[in-house]
Parts: C-alpha cells; sequence; structure tokens
C-alpha cells in the first residue's frame, strides 16, 4: 500500500510541482523511481521489469505520436515528455510489487488448503 501511495505521490508531483526546466523535473522524477525501486523492491528482476516496461510504454507512446493518434502540448526530446520513462518505470515497479503480493496471498491460501485436506 506504501508503494502505491509513493507512485501516486511520484505521479502528482510531475504534474503539479512547478520547476525551472524539464531537465530538473526528469532528474528528480527519475530519482524518485529509482528511490521507489530500492526502498520497495532491491531486485533485479523488479528493475529490470521497471526498465523494460518504461522502454516499451515509451516506444509506443512515441508510435502513437508519429501516428498522429497522441500529441504532446510541448514535447522535450524526440516527440516525448522526458520524464514519462520515469512515470512508467514507477508503474512498473508498483505493478510488480502488487503481483508479487497477490501470487504470495495465492500460494499461502493453496498451501493452507492443502494442509486442511
Amino acid at each position: 500500500m506504501r508503494c502505491v501511495a509513493v507512485f501516486v505521490g511520484i505521479n502528482h508531483a510531475s504534474a503539479k510541482v512547478d520547476f525551472d526546466n524539464n531537465i530538473q523535473l526528469s532528474l528528480t522524477l527519475a530519482a524518485l523511481s529509482i528511490g521507489l525501486w530500492w526502498t520497495f523492491d532491491r531486485s533485479r528482476s523488479g528493475f529490470g521489469l521497471g526498465v523494460g516496461i518504461a522502454f516499451l510504454a515509451t516506444v509506443v507512446t512515441q508510435l502513437l505520436v508519429y501516428n498522429g493518434v497522441y500529441q504532446y502540448t510541448s514535447p522535450d526530446f524526440l516527440y516525448v515528455r522526458s520524464w514519462l520513462p520515469c512515470i512508467f518505470f514507477a508503474g512498473g515497479i508498483t505493478m510488480g510489487n502488487i503481483g508479487r503480493q497477490l501470487a504470495m496471498y495465492e500460494c499461502k491460501v493453496i498451501a493452507e488448503k492443502s494442509h486442511q485436506e
């Protein structure tokens, strides 16, 4: 639950906090996203999942922008907002932690059922 709250905070900060320039925003969000991973995960697979999701989601977003399906009011770098991969990374870490907790709960329920039989 804390991981979800931190992710919502990072997402809210990207929309509401005013920074002098987009590089400062991107670096701050990158540090917060890596801090989220360090605090709640610290696994290589979690980091890989976050980087993979950030890369794939950014590529999909880029394809949508290039094809005119979606457009930004002011793109930063190659028609993509520079903070977008940081948000996708934090979201990947958060969803991975939720999935891990659900899987651990399911294993616990299955183990309890097998002991009762």
